[in-house]
């Protein structure tokens, strides 16, 4: 995903939550109006993972504001995680990308669409997707917190149109995709079936029994395996919607 980080002198961002250990929490530069915003009281004040919540409006320069200050070296002016909300994101992600120039930040959309295409598009730029209705704040913070080390998350109606759309689109041949497959062990396909879910690695641990430890060891060796670049990467592989021929290669 993108690079750096940056924070809004112009258009100054208004602090949603700013408790006294926010430093040792993540920062979000929220990319819409304030007015839009639907969680008020997000983050809560309690919020272990999450600290505070800055404001970016459209067309987001605040960003690259806050990227220069956090070059020079203003701890707080960091962004972790940088959060869309939209009605298209057909436009508004792109933009905001543009936007975000050389910004290291990982990007969350919102939005109300949940159209296969729209959906795939975002999951293919390398960000994570939640529908609008179809999370709550509690899922917001942990899509924050997975972000940050690498995961993409998905609420479950997105990644129930990223599965219809995988199974869409023109399949590879079906001993291909099983010969991918048989790369690994039966502990790494059902890892594979829960990352597809839009699960963490957290998350899987707890269904399977396993240490978050055990599971990012597991996911490090199939990314190996299936020459994924990260867990995006890998999903589409597993799911048959990459875009490359690697299907038909074998392990490495």
């Amino acid at each position: 995903m993108r690079s750096s980080r940056r924070a809004g002198t112009a258009n100054r961002s208004p602090v949603l939550t700013a408790p006294d250990d926010a430093s040792r929490r993540l920062t979000v530069a929220l990319a819409c109006a304030e007015g839009d915003w639907p969680h008020r009281d997000w983050p809560s004040a309690d919020d272990p993972y999450v600290g505070r919540a800055l404001f970016t409006p459209p067309p987001h320069q605040a960003l690259r504001d806050l990227a220069r200050a956090a070059d020079e070296g203003a701890e707080a002016a960091a962004v972790d995680v940088v959060v869309l909300h939209c009605e298209d994101p057909a436009d508004a992600f792109p933009e905001l990308l543009s936007r975000m120039g050389d910004m290291n930040s990982s990007v969350i959309v919102i939005s109300p669409r949940r159209d296969t295409d729209t959906i795939l598009e975002v999951f293919r730029g390398g960000a994570g997707y939640l529908v609008e209705g179809d999370y709550c704040t509690c899922m917001l913070s942990a899509a924050v917190t997975g972000a940050v080390i690498g995961h993409t998350y998905l609420s479950p109606a997105a990644c129930a149109a990223l599965r219809e759309g995988a199974q869409r689109m023109a399949e590879p041949p079906a001993d291909a995709l099983e010969r991918l497959r048989s790369m690994l062990s039966p502990r790494e396909r059902q890892i594979m079936e829960l990352l597809s879910t839009g699960l963490g690695a957290q998350e899987i641990g707890m269904r399977l029994r396993l240490s978050e430890k055990t599971v990012r060891n597991n996911l490090s060796n199939i990314y190996a395996k299936l020459d994924a670049r990260g867990s995006t990467d890998a999903v589409l592989r597993w799911l048959g919607a990459a875009h490359d021929d690697s299907l038909g290669s074998t392990a490495r």
